[in-house]
């Protein structure tokens, strides 16, 4: 494994596969969300939804998220479930990502198996994505590269920690926090694998198929 000493400044990458879309949910959801998904998911190539519900037990979030995952099913868009790996289990989705306190990225694979996508919040620390990678997960996710509304942060990462990790490693890097359509472009540039976004999907003025066609657009043209 290189050090973090690496030097910062890389060419970027040559593309392995098109940067692609993941979305995450509002903070809070209502009935009316399934309508909201459907197009969202109908409007464009989305790769994996995030269900991120803060402040509710999990029995409310297993009760919300039935409906969410037939939709995801229908369309083959992955579902992954944030921050619990036993509610992923309950759920049987197909995956979880673990922030920093959301316990081992080995506990969780063998809890939830061999074809569950693992992803892990890395901030800005190099050391940290190798660890987590070591560990088996699946993704690392780095930010917030921009300011964002949808959770507090603390870390600001560089864009070129995407051109490093993406040069060095297979293992897909994930860039999170603030993103648009008006900044996306830098993080693809610097070889995000995915883009994950939540506010600017689902508070776009012209509603989120609007956003993902836009979001489309870029990730088409990268």
């Amino acid at each position: 494994m290189p050090n973090e000493d690496f030097p910062d400044q890389f060419v970027p990458p040559e593309r392995r596969e098109p940067c692609r879309l993941y979305l995450i949910s509002p903070p809070s959801i209502d009935a009316s969300f399934s309508d909201r998904l459907k197009e969202a998911l109908d409007a464009g190539e989305v790769a994996a939804f995030q269900l991120r519900l803060k402040g509710l037990d999990e029995h409310a979030i297993a009760r919300a998220a039935e409906p969410l995952q037939r939709i995801c099913a229908e369309r083959d868009v992955a579902i992954i479930v944030n921050d619990s790996m036993a509610l992923a289990k309950r759920l049987g989705a197909d995956g979880v990502h673990l922030g920093q306190e959301d316990g081992d990225p080995r506990e969780a694979r063998k809890l939830l198996g061999p074809s569950a996508q693992i992803g892990v919040t890395c901030h800005d620390s190099r050391h940290l994505a190798m660890e987590a990678g070591e560990a088996g997960a699946d993704y690392v996710a780095f930010g917030a590269f921009y300011p964002t509304a949808t959770k507090e942060t603390r870390h600001r990462p560089d864009p070129s920690i995407l051109t490093w990790w993406s040069t060095l490693f297979e293992l897909p890097c994930v860039a999170i926090g603030g993103i648009t359509p008006q900044n996306a472009r830098p993080l693809v540039d610097a070889g995000a694998d995915f883009i994950a976004v939540s506010a600017a999907v689902w508070g776009h003025p012209a509603g989120p198929a609007a956003a993902v066609q836009e979001f489309e657009s870029i990730l088409q043209s990268s």
